[in-house]
């Protein structure tokens, strides 16, 4: 069966393609130049895509050593101070003009361990023993080596005490004994007034309480969170009703009255409201702390942002907007980067200082303003009887003089002043002669 014969079974025409329609012209594909440096195997694998994290310079792979330099690798054995026992270690070195290199392994320095003070007999019998305490010297001991063997992880060291003691437990112990140490090996007080064991204590109680609250916010299932979210809208709505209606019961005090006689150059004439924060800003204080406190668990952020909040609901935006940029010029971030209880407290701190400034450059603004008006009040001079006051729009309060307009004399008689120079004399008519 022929080519024609299948075009008919097929209903194909029977006139040839030709040889552009049958072969289709392929777009030539854009050839890229591997970059030196690279591998052909690494390139065919990344396609030239930018790695993401930086590598080095292309410079430095191919870089031939100096001509003087007769660089070798050799496997040789090694010291590292970070091991304490007689274990021998060999890995290849880098080798140059057959010198071996000496010194301590280059990885040794990143053997960091946690300083355990350690204790004579003679310290614990007069410092560390308690008729009260369950714990014996050897058990401390136990425990003290357990400290020195896993850098303080007491979930280990939990496990592989001997006896059955909680972490809590461990930690007590250990923090006690530490801080007894301290307090008998310093000469004077004042010296161990900032270190963190004395100025900070460990509190077994209230490490299980938080343990606790913690445990109770983990296992919580979606009802009992929802209810949760149901009650603290519920606290806020109450709250939010509490401070419209406290609102609406304090009288109205207009922000200029009793301020016309303010010397601009002080302040003590100035309403509390600039000076101290308001009922109203403390309230929301309070209701914001109580709202945080019937969460048990949260982070800290989201209680800066609270108190930011409570802290600007009873300004306006556009004293918001102030604030920010007035901390974006001092060069303090709007939100901490490390948002410990110290930094947060002096963050919250400032923005009260920047809201108190605002306010006092507020109100020294409009008692300059008062100061402006009766001041002008008071230089007038005595108004005589021929002159009547008519108000101006666009004056400050005071009034401008205007003389009473003179009656038109008749025909035939003329002034006797004479004539402004810059008007021309009125010309005679016959009526006049």
């Amino acid at each position: 069966m022929g080519g024609t014969d299948a075009k008919d079974i097929l209903g194909l025409p029977k006139t040839p393609l030709s040889l552009t329609q049958e072969k289709k012209s392929r777009p030539q594909k854009e050839s890229h130049r591997k970059p030196d440096g690279i591998s052909r195997e690494v390139y065919a694998l990344t396609g030239g895509v930018a790695p993401l994290m930086p590598s080095i310079d292309v410079t430095h792979l191919k870089r031939p050593p100096p001509h003087d330099e007769k660089v070798a690798w050799q496997w040789l054995p090694v010291k590292s101070s970070a091991r304490k026992d007689d274990l021998q270690l060999y890995h290849w070195v880098r080798v140059v003009n057959d010198v071996p290199p000496t010194g301590d392994y280059s990885f040794a320095k990143y053997n960091k361990s946690v300083d355990v003070l350690k204790y004579t007999d003679d310290e614990y019998e007069n410092h560390l023993t308690d008729p009260v305490s369950v714990w014996t010297k050897e058990e401390t001991d136990q425990l003290f080596e357990l400290c020195e063997r896993f850098d303080l992880r007491f979930t280990v060291i939990a496990d592989r005490f001997p006896l059955s003691r909680t972490v809590e437990e461990l930690k007590d112990r250990y923090y006690s004994v530490t801080r007894a140490l301290l307090r008998a090996r310093a000469q004077s007080p004042a010296e161990l007034a900032n270190h963190p064991l004395i100025k900070e204590p460990y509190d077994m109680t209230r490490d299980r309480e938080r343990k606790r609250a913690l445990s109770m916010v983990l296992s919580q299932s979606r009802h009992q969170e929802k209810k949760d979210a149901e009650i603290l809208a519920e606290a806020k709505r109450i709250t939010e009703m509490r401070l419209a209606a406290r609102r609406a019961a304090e009288p109205d005090v207009p922000a200029n009255e009793n301020i016309g006689s303010v010397s601009p150059s002080s302040n003590s004439q100035l309403p509390a409201t600039a000076v101290a924060p308001s009922t109203l800003t403390m309230a929301d204080y309070a209701s914001t702390l109580a709202s945080l406190r019937m969460l048990h668990v949260y982070l800290r952020t989201y209680g800066l942002e609270q108190m930011v909040q409570a802290a600007s609901s009873a300004v306006g935006l556009r004293t918001i907007k102030r604030v920010e940029q007035t901390l974006q010029d001092l060069g303090v971030n709007l939100k901490p980067k490390v948002p410990t209880k110290t930094v947060c407290d002096e963050h919250l701190e400032l923005r009260k200082e920047i809201l108190t400034l605002l306010n006092l450059q507020k109100q020294y603004k409009e008692s300059e303003g008062s100061s402006h008006r009766e001041g002008t009040y008071a230089a007038m001079p005595d108004t005589p009887k021929d002159r009547v006051f008519a108000s101006e729009p666009f004056s400050f309060g005071a009034e401008r003089p205007i003389k009473k307009e003179p009656k038109r004399k008749g025909p035939g008689r003329r002034s006797d002043t004479p004539s402004p120079a810059h008007k021309r004399p009125r010309k005679l008519k016959a009526s006049d002669l």
